[in-house]
């Protein structure tokens, strides 16, 4: 190619002339140090057992590009009411990244048939310690789109906090109760439907 140097310094600059636009995407983005090593941050988030020891009571997680992602926050929910019912996880770096879809949960129906992007990023903190980043992406505007946004400012605190706690206390999440209520409700809703 035969380019000018003013013509190739342009075609160089050109990716910077979209950055002010790429600031104005909408993201959640959270963080928390946790009392565990790296390894044991990431497999939280990447095994089944990892997440039912702080997220939810119950999930299917295939750590691999295309993997299933399925987090069960209600297992007694009709299918596609469970919470992030079939979810896919879009990248795995082991002990560094983690990335999947997401949708909204059941009362927000509008966005739930729509999927985001979830980022989770692990940190190294000596041998005992990690960070644990979560970027959450992907967003539109309006309606319940920012319904949903509200929803996961608040409950992606919460996830962090309960894995900071699993660690801290070194013991998961006891769901009895939680399951309890919930098999209690459903049976309930399933009487008010015959």
């Amino acid at each position: 190619m035969n380019a000018t140097p003013s013509i190739l310094i342009a075609l160089a600059l050109a990716p910077l002339a979209a950055a002010p636009a790429l600031a104005h995407e909408r993201a959640l983005a959270k963080e928390v140090v946790v009392a565990a090593p790296v390894e044991a941050a990431f497999k939280a988030w990447t095994t089944n057992e990892g997440i039912q020891s702080f997220f939810a009571p119950e999930a299917f997680v295939e750590p691999r590009p295309d993997g299933r992602f399925s987090i069960h926050m209600n297992p007694y929910g009709a299918a596609g009411m469970k919470g992030a019912d079939d979810m896919r996880v879009l990248g795995v770096q082991e002990n560094r990244m983690l990335s999947f879809t997401w949708n909204a949960p059941p009362h927000l129906p509008d966005a739930r048939r729509q999927r985001t992007v979830v980022i989770v990023r692990f940190e190294p903190l000596g041998e005992s310690k990690s960070k644990v980043r979560l970027t959450h992406i992907g967003w539109g505007e309006g309606g319940q789109w920012d319904d949903a946004y509200k929803y996961f400012d608040r409950a992606w605190g919460n996830v962090l906090a309960n894995l900071e706690k699993r660690f801290a206390e070194g013991k998961p999440v006891d769901w009895t109760s939680w399951l309890a209520r919930l098999k209690a409700y459903e049976e309930e809703q399933a009487k008010k439907r015959k």
